[in-house]
This record gives structure tokens, sequence and C-alpha cells, in this order.
């Protein structure tokens, strides 16, 4: 919390969840109270956000004047008790700087009327802010939850062969076995899918206010809780992305993504930036990775260049046979595949009884040598 030190602005409490929490809600976990009256300068800073943040998320309520006036009088006896702690002051300076105090209040608040509007998507009743454990919540299956607490990306592997790049700080929800004519996961941060095919079964990653739809392609979302947008962004085949259900402005149409394409969805006022070339997007250009920059299209390539393309996209370590292998070379299309489709694929194509076996970031593949 140590940025609230260096607000300024009205406009830097508001924008504040935790401000937020404690004003509309008395959930006062980082001790805002106790901040504000530190600082005189700050408390009518403080008081002014305060009062502007209630007239504006109140609707069909209006302070009364006695309630303003009740309301600053509690706030300045505080202060006043605080101040007393330390060091007495002249009770002609405290007059004086509450006449003053209560009439930009007043102005502030004849600002807010006017410029509600401005703030009204941010902060009214139809810009709702879903979080991971509502939509946990929504979803009555057992899940078994994955969280990546370490400093590199973790590949999830699903019971349906889709694949899962999870970066650090993110988590994911998912069942231990897709039933139903459905496949659902539940998503906080940022992701790189790879879905397995299966036209009879779409697959959704609800992420945030938005739900992204596919059959079987691979595409990033990046939905942190704490950043005020949500992004898709497709590498193959074709994503819909629509609102969430659990959000009251939820009569979007669904957005169509192919291709090198992405969308950047406003958490604030649920807005979707549909955007055709990534490359003009310097945001997601600086956030493309491996996985969506190498090619996976092989045509008479070492094995142990093929396992190498694949240790940079992942970010895994493969143990395989280096002398066994050493002259297999293969041509092969491993596009639009999730990994454990990617690696059948390859262990196929050398012959020889050969397999592979996941453990977590570690893949052992096992061989007799080239067919």
């Amino acid at each position: 919390m140590q940025k609230r030190n260096k607000y300024t602005e009205i406009e830097d409490f508001l924008s504040d969840e935790s401000f937020q929490s404690w004003i509309l809600f008395k959930i006062d976990e980082d001790g805002w109270e106790e901040w504000t009256l530190e600082n005189r300068q700050r408390a009518k800073l403080v008081e002014d956000a305060r009062l502007l943040l209630l007239a504006m998320k109140v609707p069909n309520s209006t302070l009364s004047e006695a309630d303003i006036h009740n309301a600053l009088q509690n706030t300045w006896i505080k202060i006043e008790e605080k101040e007393n702690q330390n060091d007495s002051i002249d009770d002609s300076k405290i007059k004086f700087f509450r006449k003053y105090f209560i009439r930009g209040v007043a102005a502030a608040l004849l600002f807010g009327s006017v410029s509600v509007w401005f703030y009204k998507n941010q902060f009214g009743p139809e810009s709702k802010i879903v979080t991971y454990k509502e939509l946990i919540d929504e979803n009555n299956e057992g899940l078994v939850e994955q969280t990546n607490n370490s400093n590199k990306p973790q590949i999830i592997t699903l019971s349906d062969g889709s694949s899962v790049l999870l970066q650090p700080n993110s988590k994911l929800s998912y069942p231990k076995i897709f039933t139903g004519n459905e496949r659902k996961v539940y998503l906080s941060g940022e992701g790189f899918f790879e879905i397995s095919k299966n036209p009879k079964k779409p697959f959704f990653v609800y992420a945030n206010e938005i739900v992204t739809k596919v059959v079987g392609t691979s595409f990033r979302v990046k939905a942190y809780s704490d950043q005020p947008d949500v992004e898709v962004l497709v590498r193959t085949g074709k994503v819909k992305v629509k609102s969430n259900d659990l959000v009251s402005k939820s009569d979007h149409e669904e957005v169509v993504l192919l291709p090198n394409q992405a969308l950047r969805f406003v958490r604030s006022d649920l807005s979707f930036n549909k955007i055709t070339n990534i490359t003009q997007d310097q945001v997601l250009t600086r956030s493309v990775g491996n996985i969506e920059q190498l090619s996976f299209e092989f045509t008479d390539i070492p094995v142990s260049q093929i396992f190498e393309t694949i240790e940079q996209a992942y970010l895994v370590d493969i143990d395989y046979p280096k002398n066994k292998l050493k002259d297999c070379h293969l041509t092969t299309s491993l596009s639009d595949q999730p990994l454990t489709e990617k690696l059948k694929i390859v262990c196929n194509s050398i012959g020889n009884n050969t397999s592979f076996e996941m453990n977590g970031n570690q893949i052992i593949i096992t061989s007799s040598g080239c067919n």
C-alpha cells in the first residue's frame, strides 16, 4: 500500500479497490483510517474522495447537508485528537482550515455531480468486477486447482489431451475428467492454451468478465485480477469471445478472432477492442513469447533440433538417448497441436518402441533408435 503515499488527486483514491472497500463496505484491512489521520492535508483529500465516491455509488439517494456536516465533524474530531497527542494546535488555525476544508468538499461534490457520467462505467452498477472465486463458486463440479508460484511457466496437461502453459503468479481450475458436452476451465493470471480438437465438445476458458470459446486451436489469455484489461491473442485457429453472464451488461455479441488477431477487454466499461494486426500494438508485441513465435513445421530436421524447439517453446527439459537418435531426421507438422500430441507424433515417427513420460516440466524419451 506504499503507492497511496503518492496519491495527489481524488482520482487516485477512486481507482483504488482497497479504498473503495473501506468507504463502501467498511472493510479496512489496509489501515486507511489510521493512515488518513496522520496528515491533515491528506485527510482533506481523503474526505473529498470519500464523499464523491458515496455520491456516485448510491443511485437514487443523496447525502443530506446534515449527513455531510456530521461526517466532517466526526472526521475533524478524530484528527484533532490525533494532533493533540503530539502538540497542541492554535484553535484559530483549526477553525480557519476547517472552514476552507468544508468549502473544498462542497466544491468537490458539485464537481462530482457534473462528472458522474465520466466515472459511472468504472464505479456504477453496470460495471461488475468478476473475481476468480466467483467463477469457481458458479461451477458445481469438483475442480482441481493448480497454482504456479514459481518464477517460470509450468505445463498442465488436461484429461482431453489439451495443454496449458501457465505463467508465474497464475492459477487454473479444471475438472479431472471433462464430462457432458462442454469443456470448461477457469483462469486467473496468464496461460497459453493448445486445445485438443473435438467439434462436438467445445472448450471454454472463463477469465474475469469474459469467456473464450474454441473447438481446437492455440491462443493466449491474460487476465490478472489487479489489471484493468483482459487480453486474448490467437496463434492458430479461431476463437470467439463474449462477456461472462455474471456481469450485468452481458448483451455483447461474440467477437471472432483469427490467427494473429487479439482482443483487449476493458474491465471498467465492459468494452471490446479488437486488434486485427498485433504487430501494430506495442504492448502485445512485447508480450509475445517463444511458443507463439517458433515454427513447428519440420522438413528433414534432426530429432535433436525438434526436441530443442519444444524445450524452448514450453520451457521444459527433454531427456532422450542422444546416441541412439543422433542420426534421426523427421519431416512432420506439429503446428496447432497440444504438447502431448506433439510428443506422440514425434515418438510414432521415430518408431522402434519410442515413448515418452511427463513429470511436470520434465519429459523423458525412451527409444531403441530410428526406424
